[in-house]
């Protein structure tokens, strides 16, 4: 017979002792409220160590800026040397940019001539033409007729004795001029449309006459290149001037290097706002740059468009932009650390406590 929490066992009344399942949760308990409280340390420690870092990154950071600032003219005087290095790439690349648009749109005004067989009539050239029109990559087919061929070679050679001289006869072929869609505009796909249309049966010959834009792409390829190797030799000197630069700060500054080193500092910590010098000037390096590239485009934009309007109507340039800015930010900013951390690595070094 059962009352309360009590039980009868042989006329006596015990208490029960708690089941083995019941200690082991409450232990379970025991053990995650500690591990919790543990992790919650650690996770608090983590983010005080955290905040320290980015504070101490930050306290460098304007510290070596304010450096900087107290000496404007040293630090124009170095961004400006850099600046130049990367804007004289930057710039011709820029230019290279635009002969490119400009060949592209010159593309677009391409022709086709096809001179059929003197045995062909104009009435062949017709029914050629009207095959042609069919055909998707061709904007426009003009026919010019033999008689129209030969008058207009008698406007402009002016040799109408010799063509009297033919008693009447028309040695000149019927010519189609074919004019390809603007979309259609590269040089390999209208090559072989070109050479397609010379093994008609109708054709003696085809001419391209923008075959110069073939040598143009050559000479813009070779300014490519020309260009990658002159950035790649700038490139260098600026690593050279940022760590020539950094290597007279670490030695003006050996004594504070020295006494950071008795008290224990490391090489990372000594090293740190060395490294953010670099990368100010590598980013000094890159806004004076993108400055001189606009300045120069700017000044030579009205002869650049009165040239691009000679060739072709209308011809939108591309002005150096934020993607332009951006980069050479990017490239300055790599290359002053890049310098600065070469430098300080060869040079920390040597300095040790005496």
């Amino acid at each position: 017979m059962m009352s309360g929490r009590r039980i009868a066992s042989h006329g006596k009344f015990v208490t029960p002792r708690k089941g083995i399942g019941v200690r082991l949760i409450q232990r379970l308990r025991v053990i995650l409220a500690s591990l919790g409280e543990s992790t919650h340390a650690r996770l608090s420690m983590l983010e005080q160590a955290s905040s320290t870092w980015a504070i101490r990154h930050l306290q460098v950071i304007f510290a070596s800026l304010g450096q900087l600032v107290h000496a404007p003219v040293a630090t124009l005087m170095t961004g400006a040397v850099i600046g130049i290095a990367l804007a004289l790439p930057a710039g011709l690349y820029v230019l290279l940019e635009n002969a490119r648009e400009i060949s592209g749109n010159w593309e677009g005004t391409a022709q086709i001539s096809l001179f059929l067989k003197t045995d062909k009539t104009d009435d062949d050239a017709r029914i050629l033409a009207k095959k042609l029109r069919k055909r998707p990559e061709l904007e426009r087919v003009q026919v010019i007729t033999r008689n129209q061929a030969l008058a207009e070679y008698q406007r402009l050679s002016g040799f109408e004795a010799v063509i009297e001289a033919l008693d009447g006869e028309n040695p000149l072929p019927a010519v189609l001029v074919l004019y390809p869609v603007p979309s259609y505009s590269d040089l390999t796909a209208i090559q072989h449309m070109l050479d397609e249309l010379q093994r008609r049966d109708e054709v003696e010959s085809a001419q391209f006459d923008l075959q110069w834009l073939k040598r143009l792409y050559t000479m813009i390829e070779v300014t490519r290149r020309g260009i990658l190797s002159l950035a790649a030799l700038l490139a260098f000197g600026v690593l050279l001037i940022i760590g020539n630069t950094i290597r007279l700060n670490v030695w003006n500054r050996r004594d504070e290097i020295e006494i950071a080193k008795l008290f224990g500092a490391s090489n990372a910590f000594i090293r740190r706002p060395f490294l953010y010098t670099g990368l100010w000037y590598g980013l000094l390096g890159g806004a004076i740059a993108w400055t001189f590239v606009m300045i120069s485009f700017e000044f030579l934009l009205g002869p650049i468009n009165e040239l691009a309007a000679s060739y072709h109507g209308s011809v939108t340039l591309i002005f150096p932009g934020a993607d332009i800015l951006f980069t050479l930010l990017a490239v300055g900013a790599i290359l002053g650390l890049s310098g600065s951390w070469l430098a300080v690595g060869r040079h920390l070094g040597a300095i040790e406590p005496s």
